[in-house]
């Protein structure tokens, strides 16, 4: 019997591209039981096929007096009533980035997921990272020196999704990387957009984000229709530069001792030219340990489900990052700041207000 009550029993809803890697990842960690969730028949074929040792069901209702925790892994739009309905239920949640579609339906996940003392997560994957730990350490070393800008590239062909735009599918990961880094939310955004194939939603945009306390804006590029997969993030600094590539193998953070000075120009001759000095030096390439994100985030939901404890990628956490992109969809609009450039931390904190708006535009192809 008390094997049996060790066990933690997991729905995972959805069975799509994430929904997936969620039910084989908890499958793997020790006295988890899962249930794969799916309202397609060929799924829970799939997933049975796959994962023999789980269970099904086509409905979060058949099972959801049999879980104690829920992964809700179904497209963007429907993260809020999945959710909700689970909290309401007295299970904690962990939900897919983005935490949900509208800053209103994350204010009520979170408000409901407190009322019932129930854990709420969102999957922030990258802050689960080993390089982009790594990353966040060199910054905080101070090798870079004061860093001057972030510049991050998140660029494939597709995934197009039906109920959000490519800066709801991408950016929640390069948004949540540079607060992470950073230690601070954006008070301040401009946006540009454009959406070139169909007639629904936006396939590549550019954000810039302004971070007060560091003095600092990052770039964050982002589309559905290029033809390299870049998973690229640069800090660059008075110093050093650092650059985070997700797709190589063995060398993810790479830290360049290049940069540029000022200097004074003494030939008159050269009077036209920029008064700067080239800086080149050693390329090294950082130890990171390759253990897989998405499995250290799961194993941690797991660990708060089980001890109580606050996730480190809070509801609280995933709703600041909807404020920052239900800002970018706020085209020629701005909203005044409720506060200024508040400190990410995993304590809790008073949620940040939306960033303010100070350039925008969405265009659709002709």
């Amino acid at each position: 019997m008390g094997q049996q009550e060790a066990i933690t029993r997991v729905a995972v809803v959805g069975y799509g591209y994430w929904g997936s890697k969620h039910a084989r990842v908890m499958s793997s960690i020790p006295d988890v039981a899962v249930t794969v969730v799916d309202s397609q028949e060929e799924r829970l074929v799939e997933a049975a096929s796959r994962h023999p040792g789980i269970r099904i069901a086509g409905s979060l209702e058949e099972c959801l007096d049999e879980v104690d925790a829920v992964v809700v892994a179904t497209p963007p739009g429907s993260h809020a009533a999945v959710a909700l309905t689970a909290i309401q239920a007295g299970k904690h949640v962990l939900v897919e980035k983005p935490l949900t579609t509208s800053v209103s339906e994350g204010e009520l996940l979170v408000e409901s997921a407190g009322n019932e003392n129930v854990r709420l997560m969102v999957g922030h994957t990258f802050e689960y990272n080993p390089a982009v730990w790594k990353l966040r350490e060199i910054v905080r070393s101070g090798v870079l020196g004061r860093v001057l800008y972030v510049d991050t590239a998140r660029l494939s062909l597709g995934r197009y999704q039906t109920d959000v735009n490519v800066v709801w599918d991408l950016a929640p990961h390069d948004i949540s990387i540079i607060s992470y880094l950073l230690g601070e939310m954006p008070t301040a955004m401009a946006v540009w957009a454009h959406r070139n194939i169909g007639n629904r939603h936006a396939d590549v945009a550019y954000l810039r984000l302004n971070f007060e306390l560091a003095g600092i804006q990052a770039f964050v590029h982002v589309s559905w229709l290029d033809p390299n997969k870049v998973r690229r993030v640069t800090v660059v600094g008075d110093r050093k530069m650092a650059v985070y590539n997700d797709l190589s193998d063995n060398e993810r953070i790479r830290v360049y001792d290049v940069g540029v000075d000022p200097a004074a120009i003494d030939d008159s001759t050269e009077a036209h030219a920029m008064p700067v000095t080239y800086r080149t030096g050693d390329i090294t390439s950082l130890y990171v340990p390759l253990n897989e994100p998405l499995l250290v985030q799961d194993q941690h939901f797991i660990d708060c489900v089980r001890t109580g404890a606050r996730p480190d990628t809070s509801g609280e956490r995933g709703l600041d990052i909807v404020r920052v992109l239900a800002s970018a969809d706020s085209a020629g609009g701005a909203w005044p700041m409720t506060s200024s450039g508040a400190l990410y931390a995993p304590a809790p904190r008073e949620p940040a207000g939306r960033p303010e708006v100070v350039a925008a535009a969405w265009t659709n192809a002709s």
